[in-house]
């Protein structure tokens, strides 16, 4: 049996939470916990989340249907906003977005799950911050983490009385140090790790796996040579040398989000590079996640494109998450630019991943977007009806490999072992 050395939380809405603790699954006996979903859940329990899903998921679909969806999701955004960063300032009282989840704490939310788990004694670390707001209250025994999936928070993720809380927290930016003391948490309970990425593509703490895909990735980014002419001596020191033909295709990994948003970014991506795909010198994986639809669409599309049976585009699918998530990892490897909106995938560029930013949905992802852009990690889309023609000049510029080497340099790849390591080794 596998030891479990921890009690691993997240919650089943979208990819977020879950994505960040399957990295941590063998530190809990390959057992992850879905507040929304656990055994035993009580059925009021179940219908509250399936709501707030329901409702969330709604909204950022039906964002795009011009003023009024833009009008809802606004409304949505402004509750969970995240204020500006300066001027320095107290912002540790609760906010609207709080009491409504604290409330329904106080009525039992997540009550059975923590008097489940407290017998174990193991850490409670979760990836949500509304089950370490549930921990606190029931009074876990054990130590309490929170793992924050974004680069920058709102006031949510901080605990409701954050000066008396015990709540630790694991950070995937240096930056939110800063932001955690804004909202009163105590400076002892706020850690940097970073944001924890598969070891199936990181390797040991020696990187060894990360570091030959990333050689290898450089080749095919910089098709003239010109960033490896400049920055020889640099790879030479941290890289092995590129075992990759590079003739192979440019491979673009297209990453739908868990609301099924922006799928018709990805259709009109293929349709774009369709020549180039034909030609071999392109090949895209178009991300269907676990939703059934989304992979019906992307197969519409192929077919409407004579591309369905051609092998340089590959839709990513699998019926369980994190069934998905192993297919996507190994998706990775052979992945040359990530294109994606800038959710919790902003921080595999330190995979030596470049992003290809598609716009925002909601506040957390424009902190996203300005912080994979500050490392020079990313790249804002330019019309994606012509990236046939400015792709190709990024990569004769050496912009992309510029961009894959700032994000594993700027970006922290090892939170796993940096968490293992700060619950006891």
């Amino acid at each position: 049996m596998k030891t479990k050395k921890i009690n691993l939380i997240a919650a089943d809405m979208g990819y977020g939470h879950q994505r960040a603790a399957y990295p941590l699954r063998h530190l809990s006996g390959g057992e992850i916990i879905t507040i929304n979903h656990y055994q035993d859940i009580s059925q009021w329990e179940r219908d509250y989340w399936a709501r707030s899903e329901h409702s969330y998921n709604h909204l950022s679909r039906f964002k795009k249907v011009p003023f009024i969806g833009r009008l809802a999701f606004g409304v949505m955004d402004f509750f969970q906003r995240i204020p500006s960063y300066y001027p320095w300032r107290d912002l540790s009282a609760q906010t609207i977005q709080q009491k409504y989840f604290l409330e329904a704490i106080t009525n039992g939310l997540g009550k059975n799950l923590v008097a489940k788990l407290s017998a174990t004694g193991r850490p409670f670390v979760t990836t949500f911050f509304v089950a370490a707001y549930a921990a606190e209250y029931y009074n876990y025994p054990g130590d309490i983490y929170c793992l924050v999936c974004d680069s920058d928070a709102a006031r949510a993720w901080a605990p409701p009385k954050s000066h008396e809380s015990r709540i630790k927290y694991f950070l995937p930016t240096r930056k939110l140090k800063k932001r955690f003391l804004m909202y009163g948490v105590k400076k002892e309970n706020i850690i940097f790790t970073g944001f924890p990425l598969p070891l199936e593509n990181v390797g040991t703490e020696d990187e060894e796996i990360l570091k030959a895909d990333l050689a290898a990735r450089l080749s095919r980014l910089d098709t003239e040579g010109f960033y490896h002419k400049t920055y020889q001596p640099l790879l030479a020191k941290l890289l092995p040398p590129p075992a990759a033909d590079r003739q192979k295709p440019v491979t673009i990994t297209f990453a739908v989000g868990g609301a099924g948003a922006q799928t018709d970014i990805g259709a009109a991506l293929v349709k774009s590079l369709r020549e180039l795909i034909l030609a071999g010198e392109f090949a895209v994986n178009l991300v269907a996640g676990n939703r059934p639809e989304v992979k019906a669409y992307f197969e519409t599309k192929l077919k409407e494109l004579g591309l369905e049976k051609n092998a340089g585009v590959k839709i990513i699918f699998a019926p369980e998450k994190l069934a998905y998530f192993e297919k996507f990892n190994v998706c990775l490897r052979n992945t040359d630019i990530l294109w994606t909106k800038p959710s919790e995938l902003s921080f595999y560029c330190a995979l030596g991943l470049p992003v290809i930013i598609s716009p925002p949905v909601g506040s957390q992802e424009d902190f996203n977007r300005e912080w994979l852009i500050n490392m020079g990690a990313g790249i804002d889309s330019l019309p994606v009806e012509y990236a046939n023609e400015w792709l190709p000049d990024f990569l004769a510029s050496g912009r992309l490999a510029r961009a894959a080497m700032d994000g594993y340099l700027n970006a922290e790849a090892k939170a796993v072992y940096n968490i293992d390591k700060l619950i006891g080794g």
